[in-house]
């Protein structure tokens, strides 16, 4: 199995190589966690310089198998599948409720018609297997739902991230040399059942690496000897953040529209295709936008909950922390329709009001800074 109980916390395979390596373990979501192993700016700064790797075993592989997987996937999910035509090729979408709200969002790869395959995150997994399984039902779709806990991943981002994960593992290399981004390939041998994608969460280029859990600590051991830096969840926040992306949980939840969530470019609803949460999309159209802010005062950090005063009127900090590759305090905010990049706003950071530059996202991708 993937993940195995640590007193009331799960655990990935990977649990007692971070102990190991002293790594400062946190409850992150009923999962025991790194959040850093030492310093989490220079994690940080290897990621957007070099190579740093993350281990995101906690997050959850869904293989959907049968017949009508694809008809399935265009009504249960709000971005088209029909968009997925060449064997490799994922999909970033929402599985939104009926009410439009974001169940969760998630990465599905298509490989062959009658095989799909879902990366979905760690604290939503139970209730989207739930929610998967019932749509079956209910659609008479026939489909196997099979969550791979016999999985384990790991994320290596950073502009040398590609060459340092085939020096570690040169048996990925011919399938993922020619890899274009958000793609992914199947394993065979050792690693069988197991992917490469060239997906990531932090702006940078590099792959997610899904092989079977019994192979965990060693294949980690690789990675750290071919110069790939072990980062924690300290760093993944940080990076996260600066590539302008959502953390569900924190930035939307099923309580949140994608069209207030900055997710509208994920949700197709142009195609007479329908999805759950499609008529509740159009009923309640866009009412917020979702921008990035950069803190102009000096006095304070960003922080989510934060109230942000505009001439539109009040809105939210969703996240916000200091970002390392710019040296200011960033947030994710969620504002009154009508407020536009290049203006400015004021938050209220423990009962002043701070000056804050409205700003496109991201912040920073591929190791470029966008906001100055």
């Amino acid at each position: 199995m993937a993940e195995s109980q640590q007193g009331t916390l799960k655990t990935t395979p990977l649990n007692a190589a971070h102990r190991a390596l002293g790594a400062r373990m946190v409850d992150f979501g009923g999962w025991d966690m790194p959040v850093n192993y030492g310093s989490q700016i220079e994690e940080h700064h290897a990621v957007r310089r070099e190579a740093g790797m993350f281990d995101v075993s906690h997050m959850l592989v869904v293989d959907i198998t049968g017949a009508r997987v694809r008809e399935f996937l265009s009504r249960a999910l709000a971005n088209n599948v029909a968009k997925l035509t060449q064997p490799g090729k994922a999909l970033y979408s929402c599985m939104l409720n009926e009410q439009g709200g974001v169940i969760d969002d998630l990465i599905v790869y298509f490989f062959r018609e009658d095989f799909f395959r879902l990366v979905v995150n760690a604290g939503t997994a139970e209730g989207d297997l739930a929610w998967l399984n019932q749509l079956n039902g209910r659609f008479g779709a026939g489909l196997a739902i099979r969550p791979r806990r016999d999985l384990a991943m790991i994320a290596v981002q950073g502009p040398r991230a590609r060459e340092r994960v085939w020096q570690a593992l040169p048996e990925t290399r011919a399938a993922s040399e020619a890899l274009l981004p958000f793609n992914g390939a199947l394993l065979t041998g050792q690693l069988a059942d197991g992917m490469v994608a060239r997906t990531g969460y932090t702006g940078e280029d590099g792959f997610e690496v899904v092989f079977p859990a019994a192979l965990a600590g060693d294949i980690w051991k690789r990675l750290m000897d071919a110069g790939v830096k072990p980062c924690g969840l300290g760093a993944r926040d940080t990076l996260r953040l600066e590539a302008g992306m959502n953390l569900y949980g924190q930035d939307m939840d099923a309580s949140v529209s994608p069209l207030d969530a900055g997710l509208a470019w994920t949700v197709d609803l142009k195609s007479g295709r329908d999805f759950v949460g499609k008529a509740a999309l159009l009923a309640h159209p866009q009412s917020k936008v979702f921008v990035g802010l950069v803190l102009l005062d000096k006095g304070g950090v960003l922080r989510a909950h934060q109230a942000v005063l505009t001439e539109q009127g009040q809105g939210e900090i969703t996240s916000g922390t200091f970002s390392p590759s710019i040296g200011q305090s960033i947030a994710l905010a969620r504002l009154p329709l009508g407020v536009v990049p290049g203006a400015t706003a004021r938050v209220d950071v423990r009962g002043k009001q701070l000056a804050a530059k409205v700003v496109k996202l991201p912040f920073v991708r591929n190791g470029k800074i966008l906001t100055a």
